[in-house]
C-alpha cells in the first residue's frame, strides 16, 4: 500500500465535508523578519513594540498578512493541491492579532462545488477558519479554487455555489481589545494622513513597483508551507512557468501600498478579492487604491476604511475595459476594510 498521497481531485470533495488540516505552526519573530525581507513592508504598528504598546496592545504582532498566509498554507495539501488557480476570497475576518508565540491551525469546511463546463476540472468553495493554541479564532474566510479531476469519467457532483456577501458590514469588524489611536503619533508612523483625510472615491498610485524574481516568490511559498505543485513545478503548465503564488501578490501590493497608506496599520476583512490573470517572474508588480467606503467604531480613536487594492504587472489605474473584463496588465482585485486613526 502506497505511503504517499498525490492530494485531492475534484472528484473527491463533498458538500459538507470538514477537514482538519495538518501541521499547527508556531510562529516566531524569524517570520517577521523574512516577511520583511520579502516585501516592503514598514507599517509602524508591526514594526516597534513600543509603537504597539503606546496603541494598546501588548506587543507588536506579525503582520496581518502573515497569519493569513500561514492558516491559507495549511489548508494547500487538503485543498489546492492540485488547483489549476485560486480564484478569490469573500467574508474574511480578522478575528485577533497574531503574536510571536502563538500556535495556528487550520479547519475547512467544503460549502460549494460546481464541475465546468470541460469536464477536466471544477471549482470547489471551502471556508476556512484558523485558530490558535487557545483555540480562539484568528480569522475566517472563504476562498474558492480550480481543481483538477483525477478520473474525467467521474460524474459531476450536483452544482451547489454558495451565496456570499458582497461586503463585510462594517459592525461586524472585530477591534483588537485595547485597541486605541487616540494619542497615535504620525511622526513615527511615517504619514500625516489621518481616517478624515480620505474621501469616497479618492484613488491613489502608489508609485512604486517590484519586479518578481523566480527564487524570492518560491521561497515565500515555502515559508507558509504552501505545497501547491503549479508554484514550484514547471512541468505542471504547458508552457513550463511556474505560477506566483497570489498570496505573494497580495503581500506585495499591501506593501507598496504603504506609499500613501502609511496609517491603514490593520486589515480588519477582505470583502472580496479576485487574481485577475496569473503573475510570473519577470513581471513587475505595482498598485493602486481607491477608497470605497468608511465607517467609525467604538474604540478610542480608531476609524474604518474600505479600500480597492488593485496590483498590476505595469499599467497604471487600469482595471476592467467596456466588456467588463479585467484588464490584461491586472493580477489582483482586493476589496478590505483597514483601521487607521480618526
Amino acid at each position: 500500500m502506497s505511503k504517499t498521497t498525490a492530494g485531492r481531485f475534484f472528484e473527491d470533495y463533498r458538500i459538507g465535508d470538514v477537514i482538519n488540516h495538518a501541521v499547527p505552526r508556531t510562529v516566531s519573530g524569524g517570520e517577521r523578519a523574512m516577511y520583511h525581507a520579502l516585501y516592503p513592508a514598514r507599517t509602524a504598528l508591526y514594526s516597534s513594540d513600543e509603537f504597539a504598546r503606546a496603541c494598546g496592545l501588548p506587543q507588536s504582532p506579525v503582520d496581518d498578512l502573515i497569519g493569513f498566509h500561514i492558516v491559507f498554507g495549511k489548508t494547500v495539501p487538503d485543498v489546492s493541491l492540485n488547483a489549476v488557480a485560486n480564484l478569490g476570497y469573500a467574508e474574511g475576518r480578522f478575528l485577533c492579532p497574531v503574536y510571536p508565540g502563538d500556535t495556528l491551525r487550520s479547519q475547512s469546511e467544503v460549502i460549494g462545488l460546481k464541475q465546468n463546463s470541460n469536464g477536466k476540472s471544477g471549482v470547489v468553495w471551502v471556508r476556512t477558519q484558523g485558530v490558535n493554541q487557545h483555540g480562539a479564532p484568528v480569522l475566517d474566510y472563504v476562498r474558492w479554487v480550480m481543481v483538477r479531476k483525477r478520473d474525467l469519467e467521474a460524474p459531476a457532483p450536483a452544482t451547489v455555489v454558495p451565496e456570499l456577501a458582497a461586503v463585510v458590514p462594517a459592525q461586524a469588524l472585530i477591534v483588537p481589545e485595547g485597541l486605541d489611536f487616540s494619542t497615535y503619533d504620525t511622526a513615527l508612523s511615517g504619514e500625516p494622513h489621518r481616517w478624515g483625510d480620505y474621501a469616497i472615491g479618492e484613488k491613489i498610485d502608489h508609485v512604486d513597483g517590484v519586479t518578481v524574481e523566480e527564487a524570492e516568490h518560491m521561497l515565500a511559498t515555502r515559508l507558509w508551507q504552501n505545497t501547491s505543485k503549479v508554484h514550484f513545478d514547471g512541468t505542471q503548465r504547458a508552457d513550463g512557468k511556474r505560477l506566483i503564488y497570489g498570496g505573494h501578490v497580495i503581500s506585495m501590493a499591501r506593501a507598496l501600498s504603504f506609499n500613501g497608506l502609511a496609517n491603514a496599520q490593520m486589515i480588519a476583512a477582505i470583502n472580496a478579492g479576485s487574481h485577475a490573470n496569473p503573475c510570473f517572474a519577470g513581471d513587475t508588480i505595482r498598485a493602486w487604491s481607491e477608497v470605497l467606503d468608511r465607517a467609525e467604531t467604538q474604540a478610542p480613536g480608531v476609524g474604518a476604511l474600505r479600500l480597492r487594492l488593485v496590483a498590476t504587472k505595469g499599467g497604471r489605474d487600469v482595471l476592467k475595459g467596456t466588456d467588463g473584463k479585467y484588464h490584461p496588465d491586472v493580477l489582483l482585485d482586493l476589496d478590505y476594510w483597514v483601521f487607521m486613526p480618526l
